[in-house]
């Protein structure tokens, strides 16, 4: 079984509705993600794909909504799915105010390029008439022009933010998330710092523009572990120059190494090296999403040789090893089966659907895509 990191105190936050998730509060930390492509029609596809990251475990899902008639598909795919999904807003404020038109969860606009400030009252308006949340993005590239000129990212940022706060707090609208971020990973930790030493409202954390798969995840654990760690931060996002599901996964990873996130399926697995007689890298790739998608707490582990597994990889709740032709499953230890390598996913499927940890609280229910199974 796996231990997390004992559990930081958080700090305490005010409570933000967006649809049917709580952000802050003592609600759990949420990972969201953003739609990586123009958004079309809500059919089937789409809804499936939606759904599918529902499962593997996001919280919120954010769509850019360039134009008025993007604004109309998000309505219409919020009409369809559960899930709660945010708008994503630059320049025009009419386009924030026609998404308000639907049940989007919350609506993210970015006051440096919003323009006018009645413009921005004029979505705070709304939002309050439809109980729809906020969040304010502040970003290090894309700051008013008044501070863009600021030597100290970090504190132009927070000065950013805390003059939008004051613009809501005499609006008296609080249904409010913050983030702070740069690509800079110090810039964005002091930022963040800054803001919740003076103000409560609950924090989106994320490194903007971290890079490909393996510079990203680096820098974005380096920036999002050490203010969880601090006990900063409400809904995180990992944005990587790669898929939605890489970038869920991964915020959930964190969330398991910083003790905030218990529940799930914990992946060991073996580099590989010349002595690999099972395809290990294949074999991640064909389970990750259905591990991704139990509600159970468990470690597995999945080996290339017998030298690691079942020995090294005793300590795992359940295993795979093999060769070309046979799958070896094994417990703690010990073999429990030998299976044609064709039946290895089956049988391992098998296994983890059979294998029963204790019962852990959720406030999400994972949904499954229709027509299709998990993995």
């Amino acid at each position: 079984m796996m231990t997390p990191k004992k559990k930081v105190p958080r700090r305490r936050t005010t409570v933000v509705n967006a649809g049917r998730l709580v952000i802050g509060g003592d609600a759990p930390v949420t990972v969201q993600t953003m739609w990586k492509r123009p958004l079309g029609t809500a059919d089937r596809e789409t809804v499936d794909a939606v759904r599918l990251l529902s499962a593997l475990g996001c919280d919120l899902l954010r769509f850019a909504v360039p134009r008025i008639d993007t604004a109309d598909r998000l309505g219409e795919l919020a009409l369809t799915v559960d899930l709660p999904l945010v708008a994503d807003i630059h320049f025009d404020h009419r386009i924030a105010l026609r998404c308000m038109d639907y049940p989007v969860a919350k609506v993210r606009i970015n006051p440096g390029n919003i323009g006018a400030a009645w413009k921005v009252e004029e979505v705070v308006r709304k939002a309050q008439d439809r109980g729809i949340a906020l969040r304010v993005g502040i970003n290090a590239g894309s700051l008013p022009k008044r501070l863009a000129a600021e030597k100290d990212l970090a504190v132009a940022m927070f000065r950013a933010a805390e003059e939008e706060l004051g613009t809501l707090e005499r609006l008296g609208f609080d249904q409010v998330v913050f983030s702070l971020k740069s690509s800079d990973i110090d810039d964005t930790i002091r930022a963040n710092r800054l803001f919740s030493e003076r103000h409560h409202n609950p924090l989106h954390l994320g490194l903007t523009e971290a890079g490909p798969l393996v510079a990203g995840l680096v820098r974005s654990t380096s920036a999002l572990e050490a203010l969880l760690e601090d006990g900063i931060g409400d809904t995180i996002r990992v944005s990587l120059s790669d898929s939605p599901e890489s970038e869920v996964a991964a915020g959930r990873e964190i969330l398991r190494v910083c003790g905030l996130q218990s529940p799930g399926v914990r992946i060991v697995s073996c580099p590989t090296c010349g002595r690999a007689v099972f395809d290990v890298r294949r074999f991640v790739r064909e389970v990750q999403p259905f591990l991704a998608a139990q509600r159970k707490t468990m470690t597995v582990a999945i080996m290339g040789c017998p030298v690691n597994g079942p020995g090294e990889a005793r300590h795992a709740d359940l295993g795979i090893t093999g060769s070309s032709k046979y799958a070896v499953i094994f417990k703690e230890g010990r073999v429990l089966k030998r299976v044609p390598a064709d039946r290895a996913v089956e049988a391992f499927k098998e296994e983890v659907e059979k294998f029963s940890s204790p019962a852990e609280p959720s406030d999400r229910e994972p949904e499954q895509p229709s027509g299709s199974s998990s993995a």
